[in-house]
């Protein structure tokens, strides 16, 4: 990405302390908001994601950016060992972690606050790591994914869910219309955070999507990788593997 889109414009802080910043300020109404926003639809994504993985039985699973842990929570149907939620944001995680204990998942979950940039696990340790919403608050994309990549083991699947901009008429003046207009006065309206849903809907549209992904995943080593898009390409979901 050319331009670093960052929350804050104003702010002296990398990218990095911005996102961590920002999802402290709205983790409070954040799962509530996301509802609204995507009409619920991001949940049958997540599940699609949950399908994909769960091809592989993985039993030691990474969550990046796992924010209040939906995708980590969902994927214990999947009966792996182990399941870690890693996320910058402290705000996030407390919210994650209460939602764990209501479901009574902390022996299987457990929530660490870290950085895909520097992730606390040594090299080839988890069988599946998946990313959903995240990889784009990344500050440094290929290093994150190098991470990834170090952690992952041989054979195992890296999932990436990630917003995508439809090429179709109508789906694509429909997308520009959401992300312009409705998610950041949605975010105006009901977050005490006036600026993230602005950044959300920014970062989204900048991101590096289908075909140029995949070959960003394949510059850092992964293998196999291949987008599906889903809902009329307003998202995608990305899987790769390490040989």
């Amino acid at each position: 990405m050319s331009k670093k889109i960052t929350p804050y414009k104003d702010s002296k802080l990398g990218k990095k302390e911005q996102v961590a910043q920002m999802f402290d300020n709205i983790s409070k109404n954040y799962d509530g908001l996301n509802r609204v926003i995507s009409f619920g639809i991001d949940v049958k994504w997540r599940k699609k994601v949950i399908q994909l993985i769960g091809k592989n039985k993985p039993k030691t699973i990474l969550d990046i950016a796992t924010g209040t842990g939906d995708l980590a929570i969902m994927m214990a149907q999947l009966n792996p060992d182990k399941i870690i939620g890693l996320d910058i944001s402290e705000g996030m995680l407390e919210v994650g972690k209460q939602k764990i204990a209501d479901k009574k998942l902390g022996n299987l979950i457990e929530m660490v606050l870290g950085d895909s940039e520097n992730i606390p696990f040594e090299d080839n340790y988890f069988d599946a790591i998946t990313v959903s919403f995240g990889v784009r608050n990344f500050e440094n994309l290929d290093k994150g994914l190098k991470e990834i990549f170090r952690v992952l083991k041989p054979g195992g699947v890296f999932s990436v869910l990630e917003t995508a901009v439809p090429t179709k008429t109508p789906y694509k003046q429909g997308y520009q219309i959401h992300s312009k207009y409705i998610l950041p006065l949605v975010g105006r309206l009901f977050s005490k955070d006036k600026t993230a849903y602005s950044y959300l809907s920014e970062s989204a549209n900048a991101f590096p999507y289908g075909k140029t992904f995949n070959n960003i995943l394949e510059k850092n080593g992964f293998s196999n990788s291949k987008d599906i898009p889903v809902t009329f390409g307003v998202a995608s979901i990305y899987t790769a593997t390490k040989e």
